[in-house]
């Protein structure tokens, strides 16, 4: 074998081993029910804060814990532990996607990324002005 092939081959091999490693870190998103199922193990849960229960934080008491209900797209419902500061307008976000793990009856969450509300979802003026000033732009 020529030189060239060997250096090809190894450089696929490399190419096959990052990939596979690469495998484990893709992330499922999981519903209540399923991350129950999965207790103790790192999930991505996708639920919506449940605003007709208390949300529990206290900045100047404790700043690193929060508590509040989630509820999943099926129903299902969940109180989550949260040990960080509370995100800015939270109550404001469409879903939450919330990264942690199932102890017990509630969910010990690592992480919170919001969804925000778009900004011309209830602006139906904005929504017709957007595409004149694409208009605009391109002539």
């Amino acid at each position: 074998m020529k030189k060239t092939h060997i250096i090809i081959l190894v450089l696929i091999a490399a190419a096959i081993v990052v990939l596979i490693s690469y495998t484990g870190d893709l992330t499922t998103y999981e519903t209540i029910e399923s991350a129950r199922q999965k207790e103790g193990k790192f999930v991505n849960l996708i639920a919506k804060l449940d605003k007709t229960q208390p949300l529990e934080y206290d900045a100047v008491k404790n700043p690193n814990y929060l508590t509040f209900t989630a509820v999943d797209t099926l129903g299902n419902s969940i109180k989550v532990v949260y040990h960080n500061n509370k995100p800015t307008d939270m109550e404001k976000s469409e879903r939450l996607v919330l990264k942690g793990k199932m102890q017990g009856d509630h969910f010990e969450c690592k992480d919170i990324l919001l969804k925000c509300p778009s900004k011309y979802k209830d602006d139906p003026k904005a929504m017709q002005q957007q595409p004149e000033m694409n208009k605009e732009v391109s002539n």
